[in-house]
């Protein structure tokens, strides 16, 4: 039985259609030296091993396509701290659609320079994310380009579903899975999955203290907002939680903690120095859950998304030393 979300599990196996081959069938595996650490069975799900180096094309993918198809405007615009711009730049460069990517001048510089390389158009607003989706729809609402919603927009949902029906067929039994929780794409619609085909699976989706717009929400059951956010982790950063997403977000979560700072870099490092892999703050959510709350975890096999690999190699050199 499907969970009364705005997800649907079949179009969520269609998109799997629309997505091209290098998004989907990433690496899933059990990570035995960090499991060990953690006390658990780990199981990391890769989603940085694609041309974006994270899960968002696979939403764009979906929404790109269907756009080509219809009878719109070839053109999109979207809000973006960085990997939602990169990843629709990149999937309608692919199909013919021209992109305009709205960001906040405070935005990762890495992340909008790989926007304008991959053809992208780039305006920088005053302030934050919130700020920059106002402008976007404002562009919208003229008519002219069709308005990417991060999670608001169904195919950014269902496209980043398709990692939980990878999970899954392919990686096992599975008693919890760990996902970021930004915009709530991810986590909606992996829950979603999970909650249709093995209920019992333990769905928790994180965020910082500094930015838990969207897990104080889930708390009251109805939205909250915040004056500003404060985090390492600018990929979850949101301050203005979108009441439909809320609504598919209190179907599928188990469990909604938020962590902090020192737990986030801490869950870099390991990932770093015991499993190889380099992440960006909101990739590393899932190990700081499982640092602040290990009884919750102990002697599971815990499968966590790593979302994420964009960050400049200042600042994650910075976070290594210790």
């Amino acid at each position: 039985m499907q969970p009364n979300t705005r997800l649907d599990l079949d179009r969520i196996r269609q998109a799997r259609g629309e997505i091209a081959p290098w998004f989907r069938d990433t690496p899933q595996f059990l990570s035995p030296t960090l499991g060990k650490l953690l006390d658990c069975e780990l199981v990391i799900k890769l989603e940085t091993a694609n041309p974006i180096g994270c899960f968002k094309g696979r939403g764009t993918e979906v929404a790109m396509a269907r756009l080509a198809r219809s009878s719109g405007p070839k053109a999109a615009v979207c809000a973006s701290a960085g990997n939602l711009g990169h990843a629709l730049a990149y999937s309608g460069r692919a199909r013919g659609i021209e992109v305009m990517v709205i960001a906040g001048k405070g935005a990762n510089s890495g992340k909008i320079e790989r926007i304008r390389r991959m053809g992208g158009a780039i305006e920088l607003v005053d302030g934050d994310i919130e700020t920059a989706r106002e402008r976007a729809r404002e562009i919208a609402a003229g008519g002219e380009a069709f308005l990417i919603e991060d999670s608001e927009n169904l195919d950014t949902c269902e496209g980043a579903a398709t990692i939980g029906l990878e999970l899954v067929e392919g990686a096992g039994r599975i008693d919890t899975v760990l996902l970021a929780l930004g915009g709530g794409a991810l986590a909606t619609g992996v829950g979603h999955v999970f909650k249709a085909l093995v209920p019992a699976t333990e769905i928790v989706c994180i965020q910082p203290k500094g930015a838990p717009a969207l897990a104080l929400s889930w708390r009251a059951r109805s939205v909250v907002t915040t004056e500003s956010t404060d985090t390492i982790a600018d990929g979850v950063a949101g301050r203005f939680p979108i009441a439909e997403v809320l609504g598919d977000l209190l179907a599928v979560a188990d469990h909604v903690p938020l962590v902090e700072e020192v737990s986030i870099v801490e869950g870099m490092r390991l990932l770093y120095r015991h499993a190889a892999l380099v992440t960006e703050p909101s990739a590393a959510l899932g190990i700081a859950a499982m640092l602040e709350d290990p009884e919750r975890y102990r002697g599971k096999r815990v499968a966590t998304v790593i979302c994420g690999a964009n960050v400049l190699p200042d600042q994650f050199s910075g976070w290594m030393r210790n």
